[in-house]
Formats: C-alpha cells, sequence, structure tokens
C-alpha cells in the first residue's frame, strides 16, 4: 500500500479487512504514521461511527503484512496527536 495522505471523496481508497471471527469491515485509508520505529495504520470505518481505527502494521515477507489491534491507550494517543498535527490545517477533529 502506497503512503499516500489522505484523499479526497473521488480518490478515496478503501480497505476491507476480516477480523478473527470472519466478519469483514470495509474501511477508508487516511494513513500511515510511524511511531517509534514501528508504522501504524490509521483507518476510518464507512459505516459512519466516525472513529478512527488505528492498526500497527506487521511486515510478513515482501508483499504481504498484518494489522495488529492496538491496546496500549498511551500508543494510540501519541499516533492520534501525530495523526492530527498533520493534518490540522486539513481537517476538524471533534476530542
Amino acid at each position: 500500500m502506497e503512503n499516500t495522505p489522505i484523499n479526497n471523496e473521488e480518490e478515496q481508497e478503501l480497505l476491507t479487512l476480516t477480523d478473527e471471527n470472519g466478519n469483514e469491515t470495509t474501511f477508508e485509508y487516511l494513513d500511515v504514521i510511524e511511531y517509534e520505529g514501528k508504522e501504524y495504520l490509521l483507518l476510518l470505518p464507512t459505516d459512519e461511527s466516525g472513529e478512527i481505527v488505528i492498526l500497527e502494521i506487521e511486515p510478513v515477507d515482501e508483499e504481504n503484512e498484518n494489522y495488529l489491534s492496538v491496546t496500549d491507550e498511551d500508543l494510540l494517543n501519541a499516533v492520534y496527536a501525530i495523526f492530527k498535527e498533520k493534518y490540522k490545517d486539513i481537517l476538524t477533529f471533534e476530542d
């Protein structure tokens, strides 16, 4: 996946992920943020819930990667803060 920042509506990149229970969810790709030597994928569910999802990217090989749930609240807040700073002039955030 390219590390392309937030797209406008016409260029929105969608990603469908399957969880451990086999449930599929479609997300809009927002960005990849690097933090403390790891990369984190930021996604927005297309179901209008409005809550950004942050997943750790775990490389498997040259072409594949896994996306891991992040449960550490401090880590989530740090990655989200970087995202907010990067897009402060483009997006409006509700805290």
